[in-house]
């Protein structure tokens, strides 16, 4: 299971209700994501846009995460989907804005660390648009315990200039839910 992922987009869930009259945890709160341009490395090919995806939410405790660098990955109107599963075992969709995963996920990361990295990768691309299928593991910090393994689920799209996620779908391993070994390295 992604722990980590899972417990910070259950937070965010709950920064989101509060905007509708919920109450906000604690120490958790809107950050503000500057605009910057995209760096051409970032978003020049796959392989880069990928590996952009990953630098931007890891680091150690206390390390600022590069919010303004993580959005310049997507879409405006991107959605973020992470998938679970209830107590009666019924599959959930928590589904969010970029900034609605930012403000209920930042103050964890940075609080606790947050190291995820990409450990398998099958692409598919069609003429300007591309599918990854991305296995990860995560961790607090490198090296610590593995606390999770799952697949993120990205779509892509060329505009001419540059690669663009439109979407970024994850699911956690979990004993009814095991990653296929086709999906590993």
């Amino acid at each position: 299971m992604r722990a980590g992922r899972q417990f910070l987009f259950a937070l965010a869930a709950c920064l989101w209700s509060a905007a509708s009259g919920g109450l906000q945890p604690a120490g958790a709160g809107h950050v503000d994501v500057p605009s910057v341009a995209a760096r051409a490395e970032d978003v020049g090919s796959i392989d880069g846009i990928v590996k952009a995806y990953y630098d931007v939410i890891t680091g150690p405790p206390g390390k600022p995460r590069e919010w303004s660098r993580d959005r310049t990955l997507y879409i405006s109107d991107l959605r973020f989907v992470a998938m679970s599963v209830d107590k009666q075992g019924q599959p959930v969709a928590r589904i969010q804005s970029h900034q609605q995963y930012v403000d209920g996920s930042d103050a964890q990361m940075v609080a606790r660390g947050f190291d995820e990295h990409e450990i398998h990768r099958i692409t598919q691309r069609f003429g300007n648009i591309a599918h990854v299928f991305s296995t990860y593991e995560t961790r607090e910090k490198p090296g610590g315990p593995l606390i999770g393994r799952g697949i993120n689920s990205i779509e892509l799209f060329w505009d001419g200039k540059r690669w663009w996620i439109a979407s970024a779908i994850w699911d956690d391993e979990r004993p009814d839910n095991p990653l296929p070994k086709e999906y590993l390295p």
